[in-house]
């Protein structure tokens, strides 16, 4: 932005245009035009070779219904090289409330359609599970029980109640977890309980009646 430019709206709005075209760095290219000759005041981080005093073309605005008063957009726009911009126009106005000047930001999104893409391709689904590699893991059926249910119910481990515990310990018995020598101290860990609680709750499963939890121990 040349420091020459005499333009009073140019000095006005120089450091706004400036601050905006900072933040958003090398992705956008802010602009002020005159309204009254349909020309372009000023431009910082330019994306093509327009500059000062060429076609402003704001005619594109007549087509478009404010999204607030004075504002315009974001709205699509195309560059010749196929870049796709979202773009934003803000109507500026003198003391007397007559438009002044247009400020519009134009933001390349490219880069975030890209960071978009690489995001979708991280999350997306992986091949099936190779069970076989998996059936006597234990430690997999524990957490396949345990994470199944935090997400079904929407609550994390800290916030389960009794309830939740004694339904995640029959889901856990019910896929053979217990069978397994030292598993209830694994499970009490990964419930964040203590054993002597994970214990006291198995015995309340297995027998209503609640015998000693001690005689449930296996380890």
């Amino acid at each position: 932005m040349p420091a020459e430019n005499l333009d009073p709206r140019v000095r006005t709005w120089s450091p706004v245009c400036r601050a905006v075209a900072l933040l958003l760095g090398p992705y956008a290219e802010v602009v002020l035009h005159d309204t009254a000759t349909d020309r372009v005041l000023a431009i910082w981080n330019p994306m093509t070779t327009r500059a000062p005093g060429d076609p402003s073309l704001l005619g594109e605005l007549d087509q478009l219904d404010p999204s607030a008063p004075d504002v315009y957009g974001p709205y699509e726009k195309l560059l010749p090289d196929g870049r796709r911009l979202s773009s934003v126009s803000a109507v500026l106005r003198d003391r007397a409330g007559r438009p002044s000047a247009v400020l519009c930001v134009n933001l390349d999104r490219g880069p975030l359609e890209q960071a978009a893409a690489l995001l979708a391709n991280f999350a997306a689904p992986t091949v099936a599970r190779p069970e076989p590699l998996f059936e006597r893991d234990w430690t997999e059926r524990m957490n396949d029980v345990i994470g199944g249910y935090v997400r079904a119910q929407g609550r994390p481990l800290e916030r389960f109640t009794r309830e939740d515990r004694l339904t995640v310990l029959r889901e856990l018995d019910e896929a053979g977890v217990f069978a397994v020598r030292r598993a209830v101290p694994a499970v009490a860990t990964a419930l964040q309980i203590s054993r002597s609680t994970a214990y006291a709750l198995l015995a309340e499963l297995k027998h209503p009646a609640g015998p000693s939890a001690a005689s449930l121990r296996k380890d």
